[in-house]
């Protein structure tokens, strides 16, 4: 089961997430619907989802 962190107003570089800058990509339905799904039962957003993700993959393809 996936830790829940508090939010931040900063990210790991110190930088604001106030004002984010959006990603644009296309997934299919079925994938968002998963996701948002996934990320609701965890209590979490799907941004934050999001960047779990990310920082895991990126933990795990830099060892």
């Amino acid at each position: 089961m996936a830790e829940r962190q508090p939010a931040s107003s900063s990210d790991e570089a110190g930088q604001e997430l106030d004002k984010g800058t959006s990603l644009n990509f296309k997934v299919s339905p079925d994938f968002k619907k998963q996701f948002k799904g996934f990320a609701v039962a965890q209590g979490i957003s799907m941004t934050d989802l999001l960047k779990e993700g990310f920082a895991l993959s990126k933990k795990k393809r830099q060892k």
